[in-house]
């Protein structure tokens, strides 16, 4: 005979154990066997199982069941359908139901080949309020007595349960969607930065293109030479993406942006405490970019002092943090950039010349924007869909005599002086549409001192591709903006000339 108190007693235990296994940091499959073992051990509830509902289909699928006194843990790939066999009965009913004799009840299949026959048998439903079935816990009492009170301890356990199985099945699902979500950013980063979206198609780009395939294999050490705005980021992103460290981080850091002082911590990182001001532990570009790629831009401004430090970085992969005493140890691959001409400084003592030939090791070569011109059409029309975009999608459409302009000008600021004036002219037309005559509003300076920049004025007076206003403003600006001259040029009287520079709305230049 089962005694009441000492069963309570022993259910109260067993409660508050199965609290201890939920609130444990195991997993969620490592919870559920534990909260078995303790009805096993605990209350006396043998045979355990526990069978989860599959959001998409509603079925039930067995996730733990504990076999024999020895405490073996086992899952079978079982499945029952709502309504299929006395498990399926109480996920469809949302009922507990107790058998007192298994041999008893004809909805009872015997799938798992587990229960004695002549014993009772108990399951409950997992929910959490009164809609969200979860599943169902089901074990086997060793007695026929007080069912009723083993009823409503199950009931209790399975409380319990649902709600650590819907929290972790909610942890669960974030972090799938991050996962997602990490996955999709790392792709669109790849695709962003495939050797496709980088324009250039002149020889001197062609061969920056092969160099970027070739050490994108690798973890050399790169430096990426070249005037400011030539694009050297935008190569070190490439690189990055395309090498096997791309599911890693990739940190970037202006070294010209910070004074020594604030320089070192930024990439070194500093303990609590270590300057005024430093009221926590801080972890540096280095730490942060471990088992990925450190992008240190203008490296050739960091000064002599620090110089020595990041050698030792470079040759061994080591470092302390400012104010600290522990050697930390990093897997990074360094991608330096300078506009600088580092063999100079290391001549006049500036760089040293340990540090230049650690960093030279892969050296690429950016071309400044005026020795790839024959770029200028593409670079423009891929910039000016980027700037459409910023703009809410805006329509933004570049004319032929506008590319043309474009050609004829240095560009001493490179692609990021002709992403700003193609922002600009954006920015002052109307339509959207930007011609040479917008270009002339944005301030450009064209240079016309040889033959051949007058001769392309001339080209466009033939080309069939311009509209008539583009012959136009072709026509006076190879006149200097003298209105009879241009007439001449098109076989045009003066007035009719006046009419179309009314007409079409062409803002005439005073020189």
């Amino acid at each position: 005979m089962v005694d009441r108190y000492a069963l309570i007693e022993r259910e109260l235990e067993a409660l508050y154990q199965v609290g201890q296994v939920l609130n444990s940091t195991a997993g969620l499959k490592g919870k559920l066997e534990g909260v078995l073992n303790v009805l096993h051990e605990q209350a006396d509830l043998r045979s355990g199982m526990i069978a989860l509902r599959e959001p998409e289909t509603d079925a039930l699928v067995l996730a733990v069941l504990r076999r024999g006194e020895a405490g073996r843990i086992s899952a079978e790939p079982v499945r029952y359908e709502p309504g299929e066999g006395l498990i399926g009965t109480i996920l469809e009913a949302n009922c507990t139901i107790v058998v007192e004799r298994i041999a008893d009840e004809p909805r009872f299949l015997g799938r798992l080949g587990l229960y004695d026959p002549e014993l009772p048998f108990i399951g409950s439903p997992i929910q959490v309020g009164r809609d969200e079935l979860l599943g169902v816990l089901a074990a086997q009492p060793s007695e026929r007595e007080l069912l009723g009170e083993r009823a409503r301890f199950l009931e209790m356990v399975s409380n319990l349960v649902a709600q650590s199985v819907a929290l972790l099945r909610g942890m669960e699902q974030k972090q799938r969607d991050l996962t997602t979500q990490c996955e999709q950013l790392q792709q669109t980063l790849r695709s962003n930065y495939g050797f496709e979206n980088i324009i250039g198609r002149t020889p001197p780009m062609m061969r920056v293109f092969e160099t970027v395939r070739q050490v994108a294999k690798w973890n050399t050490t790169v430096l990426i030479r070249g005037e400011s705005g030539t694009g050297k980021e935008m190569i070190a992103s490439a690189i990055h993406f395309n090498s096997p460290r791309a599911s890693g981080p990739f940190v970037k850091l202006n070294c010209a942006a910070l004074p020594e002082n604030l320089l070192e911590s930024e990439l070194f990182g500093h303990e609590k405490g270590a300057f005024s001001g430093a009221v926590n532990q801080r972890k540096g570009r280095f730490e942060l970019a471990n088992h990925g790629t450190l992008f240190l831009d203008e490296i050739g401004e960091i000064s002599p002092a620090f110089q020595a430090k990041l050698l030792r970085v470079l040759q061994e992969g080591e470092f302390e943090r400012v104010g600290g005493i522990h050697t930390l140890k990093v897997d990074v691959r360094i991608i330096a950039a300078t506009n600088r001409d580092l063999e100079s400084a290391v001549e006049e003592g500036a760089f040293r010349e340990d540090l230049y030939y650690r960093l030279n090791v892969m050296p690429i070569q950016m071309p400044p924007l005026r020795e790839r011109k024959e770029d200028i059409p593409e670079l423009s029309r891929f910039l000016l869909g980027r700037i459409s975009r910023n703009q809410g999608d805006r329509p933004l459409q570049i004319k032929e005599s506008a590319i043309r302009s474009l050609m004829r000008h240095d560009w001493p600021g490179n692609v990021r002086e002709l992403e700003n004036l193609l922002e600009r002219a954006a920015i002052m037309s109307r339509e959207g549409i930007i011609d040479s005559e917008v270009i002339a509003l944005t301030g450009l300076k064209e240079k016309l001192s040889t033959v051949a920049d007058v001769a392309s004025y001339k080209a466009d007076l033939d080309d069939e591709n311009l509209d008539e206003r583009e012959r136009i403003i072709a026509a006076l600006e190879q006149s200097g903006w003298v209105q009879a001259k241009a007439a001449r040029l098109l076989d045009m009287t003066p007035r009719q000339i006046a009419y179309r520079v009314k007409i079409l709305n062409i803002h005439m230049k005073h020189l």
